[in-house]
């Protein structure tokens, strides 16, 4: 009979407690690079005139369309030198120039592509990303990373259990070979969110993003969301007109666990996310301010806002890892809350004025105040 009370009880706690308790943690069943997706199977030597690739399935498991280039890395004829950060080769999508692959997925489910791209030439270019049913165009005229590898994140939502990811050059350049250069190609299954007891703030601490490449990172910019509606930052919404960055704990300094965003355009990159609020209810926001430990140094504070009240966090970084914590109390006007970050400064590296950072925000959490 004892035994029979206990599971009873048990199962009325769970019962009682169920909304507020974990979602079991799973390994996320794609997460790694797409098939070629570094470029280093190389096309056969038939198949190539130049640099130009000949025949739509000459590339190894792409299909190609258009003007479409095999790139090494170092200097190039005409006096251009390419980088190819992560690797040996990659592809340059010249005039309408398109790489396109069949990629098996889970219908229903979210996925992020993690990828290189940098522009070849002086013109602004841009890069079109798509799978069925959902296109956007990322800009890559500004270089974030002096190196040369810039590495964005994009989201969609998988409509069948196939489907074709394609990389697109929309633009006409009076040099038809100018355009974007892609030197790798990653997927991952975004999980769902877990939800932290107390806290309203959901990935508040960004544990949950894209793919990061473990062997070279220069973090993972994360576009606006006119770029892409779905982001790779689930629970997360980049308001701004540039990117933020989304860096991780093996090649940065983060202040808490495994991940954190870096602002790194100045009033330029926002993020920002609506949290469930009692109006006339009185909350406090609290979130952590420091640097990579990447160079970035000077007056770094980030302003907040939680509705219509604004708050300030000083912090002055010297480049060495530094971190501050504040906390703020705010009074809720509605049923829903918009929490806003950014930069107030715009900064680069002390060493290379060509590498734009900035303050890194971690650790958000909107608490019930008592």
């Amino acid at each position: 009979m004892s035994l029979y009370r206990s599971l009873c009880f048990l199962l009325l706690l769970s019962l009682c407690h169920g909304s507020y308790s974990l979602r079991p943690h799973r390994t996320p069943h794609l997460d790694g690079l797409l098939p070629n997706g570094n470029f280093e199977q190389t096309p056969l030597k038939s198949n190539m005139k130049g640099r130009q690739i000949i025949g739509a399935n000459s590339l190894p498991h792409w299909q190609i369309s258009g003007h479409v280039e095999l790139v090494s890395d170092g200097p190039q004829p005409g006096g251009f030198y390419f980088p190819v950060p992560r690797g040996v080769h990659a592809v340059r999508l010249g005039n309408l120039g398109s790489i396109s692959q069949d990629v098996r997925v889970k219908s229903g489910l979210v996925y992020s592509l993690t990828f290189g791209a940098t522009r070849s030439c002086a013109q602004d270019e841009n890069i079109k990303v798509s799978v069925p049913g959902q296109t956007n165009e990322l800009p890559i005229q500004t270089v974030f990373s002096s190196d040369g590898g810039d590495t964005y994140a994009w989201a969609f939502k998988a409509m069948s259990d196939v489907v074709k990811v394609t990389f697109h050059n929309p633009g006409v350049q009076e040099d038809h070979t100018c355009g974007p250069l892609l030197d790798v190609v990653a997927i991952k299954e975004i999980l769902p969110l877990l939800y932290t007891r107390g806290n309203l703030v959901k990935n508040g601490g960004f544990e949950i993003g894209p793919h990061v490449f473990a062997n070279y990172s220069t973090g993972i910019l994360i576009p606006a969301r006119i770029q892409d509606v779905i982001s790779p930052l689930p629970g997360w919404i980049v308001e701004s007109l540039k990117p933020v960055k989304y860096i991780d704990k093996r090649h940065f300094k983060v202040p808490f666990g495994q991940a954190a965003v870096e602002l790194v355009a100045g009033r330029e990159s926002a993020i920002a996310q609506i949290i469930r609020s009692v109006a006339g209810k009185t909350y406090s926001l609290s979130f952590s301010v420091g640097d990579a430990q990447n160079g970035c140094h000077g007056s770094m504070m980030v302003e907040a806002f939680a509705g219509k009240e604004a708050f300030k966090l000083q912090f002055v970084s010297e480049g060495k890892g530094a971190v501050k914590t504040g906390r703020f109390r705010f009074v809720a006007d509605s049923n829903r809350t918009r929490i806003t970050f950014y930069s107030a400064f715009y900064h680069t590296k002390l060493h290379d004025f060509g590498h734009l950072c900035g303050p890194v925000l971690d650790s958000v959490v909107v608490l019930l105040a008592h």
